[in-house]
């Protein structure tokens, strides 16, 4: 008898081994190429490299010099770098390299939460819109557009002025006027997503439209608002110090970039330290944000050539 054609069977007690991936291992896959494809961008490791150093300067630059930013030195009022004062001094005697470490730390607060809750809003609002469709999509638009055509800096500059210089204000009122535009980004880019077969599947089998956003559609965009968080931050700098600089922002004795680029344009050519000092970190800041989005877009692109081959 040909035994030909037959299939053995392995026993029943043999063990069973799982040849899938784990996930886990697959996401670190993804990090590491992700990684690769960054690093590649010699600019954007330069970035990177600045702004973790301007953040060791907001955070420990402190412990630097035995000043704190409202102490005066009253021997040295309006003085140039020394070596007592690096940056200098204002009229007061208020030494200014603790008083730029401030600022930093403060625009840096500002900077990062107001990017990282407009992020967080214009994706669920973008995600949700595309993902209703029909009248509520068209309602999500039309609140949108609305808000989006609303003279966006006399709105903060009337509610700033109102809060006397509390900077906590100032966040709320950057986040709640700073959404709109990346909303409708994500809401364009997620009209494609939600006609996928695993959308339609999830939905069929029942599952809550706010868990299909949160699970199938914002990850998905994730390269998107990863990129629009690290160019939010750089947006919400230049925002919180213009306002600070025209006056409507955070105020003195609080201080941020905006204040002390305020405070020293007045005196620019008689004492120009006070003024250079405060410009240079913040061209760095907002120079070094460009390079580390720019970067992350074309790590996170997989279409984009930057990045090297894959």
């Amino acid at each position: 008898m040909s035994h030909l054609g037959q299939i053995t069977l392995p026993p029943a007690d043999a063990p069973v081994l799982d040849v899938a991936p784990p996930a886990r291992t697959h996401r670190r896959n993804r990090i590491a190429l992700y990684a690769r494809r960054y690093l590649r961008n010699r600019m954007a490791v330069v970035g990177l490299g600045i702004f973790a150093l301007l953040v060791a300067f907001a955070v420990f630059g402190a412990v630097l010099t035995p000043y704190g930013p409202t102490d005066t030195d009253f021997t040295a009022m309006g003085e140039g770098p020394s070596a007592a004062h690096w940056f200098g001094t204002n009229d007061v005697g208020t030494d200014l390299f603790t008083q730029t470490v401030h600022g930093m730390r403060r625009s840096l607060i500002i900077a990062l939460t107001v990017s990282l809750a407009t992020t967080v809003i214009a994706a669920v609002v973008g995600a949700t819109a595309a993902f209703l469709g029909g009248l509520g999509e068209r309602l999500i638009l039309g609140l949108i557009n609305f808000l989006l055509i609303l003279p966006t800096f006399l709105i903060l500059a009337l509610l700033s002025s109102k809060s006397g210089g509390n900077w906590q204000v100032l966040i709320v009122v950057l986040i709640v006027t700073g959404w709109m535009t990346q909303a409708r980004v994500v809401w364009s880019l997620s009209t494609s997503l939600r006609e996928r077969d695993y959308v339609t599947a999830a939905r069929f089998m029942g599952v809550s439209g706010l868990t299909n956003v949160v699970r199938h559609i914002i990850p998905n965009i994730g390269s998107l608002l990863v990129v629009n968080f690290a160019f939010g931050v750089a947006t919400t700098v230049m925002a919180e110090t213009g306002l600070s600089f025209l006056g409507f922002g955070v105020k003195i004795p609080d201080v941020s970039l905006g204040t002390l680029l305020g405070d020293g344009i007045g005196s620019i050519f008689v004492a120009p330290w006070r003024f250079y000092f405060p410009a240079g970190i913040l061209t760095l800041l907002t120079v070094s944000m460009a390079f580390v989005s720019d970067g992350l877009r074309d790590a996170l692109d997989p279409n984009s050539a930057a990045g090297g081959r894959a």
